[in-house]
C-alpha cells in the first residue's frame, strides 16, 4: 500500500491565513457533557483553537448537569454564537435508558458533512487535528472513519508520559478484521466520520450501552477505516463518576452482575453486526467476543482463565508486568493475597 505524503505541523503553520470563503460548515464537533465543570473549559478551548481552512461548528449536549457545567456552556455559547450550538436537558436522559446520547441528540442536528467527537472531560492537543483529518477524508471519499492515537492524562491533569492509547504502530488503512477485533480500542476523541452514515444508524447502535464500538462497526460497513499514528487528543482516566470508575468501586458481587450484563449487551451487538454483514467477518467477531470474555473474567477475579491455552493470545496482549502478576495470582492465590494485604498495610502507614 502506498503511504500518503504527510505534511508537517510547520507546513500547516506556514500556510498563513486560511480561506474560509465557503460559508458551509464542513465539520460538526460532537461533545456530550455531564458534570464536567472541572474539565469542560479545557475541552472547549481545544475545539476553538483549531486552525482550519473551513468552517466548523460545536454541538454540545448537556445531560442535566448538577454542577456548573451549564453555566460554562452558556458563557462560551454567548462568546461564540456562530460556532457553538448548545442543547440542554431538564431531565437526565442517560438515567432514562438513553445510553448513546451523541447518536440521539447530536448527530441528527449536525450541519457538516463530517463529524468529530470529543466528550467534555477529554480534549484535543493538536491545533491542526481537524485540518489533518478533514484533508484526508476529503481526498479519500471511500474513507468512512478516521482515528488516531491519544495520550492519557489523570484527573488532576498530571500527564502519564509513558502511557498512551496507540492501537497500531504506523499510519495506514486498517483491515476490516483489525477494526472488529483489536487489543486496544480506537480513542473516542480521535474519531472523525461521515455524517450521512451517522444519520442512519442501526438499532443495534442504540441498544448498546457504549457508543464507540457500534459506531466503528457501522462505519466499517460503509467504507474504509484509516488510522493516523499521531497523538492529537488526550483521554482523562480515573475521573470520579466516570463509567469505569463506578464499575471498579462497587462490591464484587454487584460488579460481577454489571459486567455480565455488559458482556451480554456486547454479545448481542457483535452478533447483530455479524448477521447484518452475513457472516463476512465471522471469525473476527468471534475473536472480539472471546477477548471481551477474557477481560471480563479477569475483572470478576476469575484468574484461572490465564492458564487456559485458548487465552494465550489475549494474555500476551497485556503489559508484561501485569501478565506476570496475573500468572502468579493464578498459580499461588494464597501467597498473592498475603502480599496484597501487606502492600495495603504499608500504604495505610504512609
Amino acid at each position: 500500500m502506498l503511504h500518503e505524503e504527510k505534511r508537517t505541523d510547520s507546513e500547516y503553520r506556514n500556510e498563513g491565513a486560511r480561506d474560509q470563503s465557503d460559508d458551509r460548515v464542513l465539520v460538526s464537533v460532537s461533545c456530550i457533557s455531564f458534570n464536567h465543570g472541572r474539565f469542560l473549559r479545557k475541552a472547549l478551548d481545544s475545539f476553538l483553537e483549531q486552525k482550519t481552512d473551513f468552517r466548523y461548528e460545536i454541538l454540545i449536549h448537556d445531560d442535566a448537569s448538577t454542577d456548573d457545567t451549564v453555566d460554562i456552556i452558556r458563557e462560551y455559547a454567548e462568546r461564540h454564537p456562530d460556532i457553538i450550538r448548545p442543547m440542554y436537558e431538564e431531565e437526565n436522559q442517560y438515567s432514562k435508558g438513553i445510553s448513546n446520547i451523541s447518536g440521539v441528540f447530536n448527530f441528527p442536528r449536525a450541519q457538516g458533512s463530517l463529524i468529530a467527537m470529543c466528550e467534555g472531560d477529554d480534549y484535543w492537543c493538536d491545533p491542526y487535528k481537524l485540518q489533518k483529518q478533514a484533508d484526508y477524508m476529503r481526498s479519500h471519499p471511500d474513507c468512512a472513519l478516521l482515528a488516531h492515537a491519544a495520550g492519557i492524562v489523570s484527573e488532576d491533569g498530571a500527564f502519564r508520559t509513558q502511557t498512551m492509547i496507540r492501537p497500531f504502530c504506523e499510519s495506514r488503512e486498517l483491515a476490516p478484521e483489525e477494526v472488529i477485533s483489536k487489543k486496544t480500542n480506537l480513542p473516542t476523541a480521535s474519531l472523525m466520520f461521515r455524517t450521512e452514515y451517522a444519520k442512519q444508524l442501526p438499532q443495534w447502535y442504540f441498544d448498546c450501552p457504549v457508543g464507540d464500538i457500534p459506531l466503528q462497526l457501522w462505519m466499517l460497513m460503509h467504507g474504509s477505516v484509516y488510522y493516523m499514528d499521531e497523538v492529537m487528543s488526550m483521554y482523562r482516566m480515573g475521573r470520579e463518576g466516570s463509567w469505569g470508575e463506578m464499575m471498579d468501586r462497587e462490591e464484587l458481587e454487584k460488579l460481577t452482575a454489571r459486567w455480565e450484563r455488559h458482556y451480554m449487551a456486547m454479545d448481542q451487538l457483535y452478533n447483530a453486526f455479524d448477521a447484518d454483514t452475513k457472516g463476512r467477518w465471522h471469525e473476527a467477531v468471534e475473536d472480539a467476543l472471546k477477548r471481551q470474555r477474557f477481560h471480563i473474567d479477569l475483572k470478576e477475579e476469575k484468574t484461572g482463565v490465564v492458564r487456559d491455552p485458548a487465552n494465550r493470545k489475549y494474555l500476551a496482549e497485556l503489559p508484561k508486568a501485569e501478565a506476570r502478576l496475573l500468572g502468579f495470582k493464578a498459580l499461588m492465590p494464597g501467597a498473592y493475597k498475603l502480599l496484597q494485604k501487606a502492600y495495603h498495610g504499608l500504604r495505610k502507614q504512609r
